[in-house]
């Protein structure tokens, strides 16, 4: 039998806290879309995400909208 392998990621630690300032109202349906992947969606909502390049790069192609409060390791 095949044995199902896994990607055994180790997990850094490091978190990011981000919180959304400003509305989506108005915007490209890809800003709304990664907003929800953050998620986010209402304002002044914050979420603690683990600190990959996927989650900064959604970060900064909506820096407009949110604001990162705090970075722990």
């Amino acid at each position: 039998m095949a044995e199902k392998k896994t990607a055994a990621k180790k997990a850094s630690g490091k978190t990011v806290t981000v919180k959304q300032v400003r509305s989506a109202n108005r915007k490209p349906a890809i800003q709304t879309a990664t907003l929800k992947g953050l998620g986010l969606g209402k304002l002044h909502r914050t979420r603690t995400l683990e600190d990959t390049p996927s989650v900064r790069g959604m970060i900064n192609s909506i820096a407009h909208l949110v604001q990162v409060v705090e970075e722990s390791k």
